[in-house]
């Protein structure tokens, strides 16, 4: 039996051609996929193992990206050179997404947050603790990682924090972490600090706009939810 190849299939079926006629938009992930490796096995297309890859994650993009050469190699019809242009053009993506986060400085909103640190920190496996320190005109002066904890916690130093913020002589500071196991609502613990800041703010005279939790793939807004 021979190889399953893109070039064996209906002209209206190969990604390649799919892709040039009907523009990027038009393909699934799977397709995209399959154009990367080129070709399946003896017993499946590349469409059709790209889709066994993508299953193998539930479908998830940013899971995938997290697969080692040895583990995409698991799977039949992938072999090193191939693993490798899966996870090199899945890291463009992702720098590319830091690189649009760094174009748009000025956060008008809690999504313009989230747009920012999702890059940063929404895929990663232990929590982080971040802050964007803000002007007057709520453009971020910088953005800073103040702790870096386990899978469950993380610890943070509100002194500082603030030491920082008059470093900046900011005005305002937006405080982010993320959360591994993929849960938005907040718990005691991020309400308590989340008050700590702010307490400590209004002696500085920094305002606390908002304290969100990030995910993969959404987050939760202090400020939008009126508890801050």
């Amino acid at each position: 039996m021979e190889k399953l190849t893109i070039k064996t299939w209906a002209l209206d079926d190969r990604p390649r051609e799919k892709l040039v006629a009907k523009g990027k938009l038009a393909l699934s992930d799977a397709e995209l996929i399959a154009i990367l490796i080129g070709s399946g096995n003896r017993n499946e297309s590349a469409v059709g193992l790209s889709k066994r890859i993508l299953q193998s994650v539930d479908g998830n993009i940013n899971a995938l990206a997290k697969l080692s050469v040895e583990k995409l190699c698991e799977f039949k019809g992938i072999g090193e050179a191939k693993a490798i242009c899966i996870i090199t053009a899945l890291e463009i993506g992702k720098r590319r997404q830091l690189e649009i986060a760094l174009e748009k400085p000025k956060i008008n909103s809690s999504k313009n947050g989230f747009n920012l640190m999702q890059p940063i920190i929404g895929d990663l496996e232990h929590e982080e603790f971040w802050v964007l320190f803000l002007n007057n005109s709520n453009k971020v002066l910088a953005k800073t990682q103040i702790s870096k904890g386990g899978l469950t916690a993380t610890i943070v130093d509100i002194r500082l924090l603030f030491k920082r913020a008059l470093e900046l002589s900011c005005v305002a500071i937006i405080v982010c972490h993320n959360h591994p196991s993929g849960k938005l609502q907040p718990s005691n613990a991020d309400k308590q600090i989340t008050q700590k800041i702010k307490n400590a703010g209004v002696t500085l005279d920094i305002k606390l706009l908002d304290h969100l939790i990030i995910t993969e793939k959404d987050y939760f807004s202090f400020a939008d939810e009126g508890i801050l």
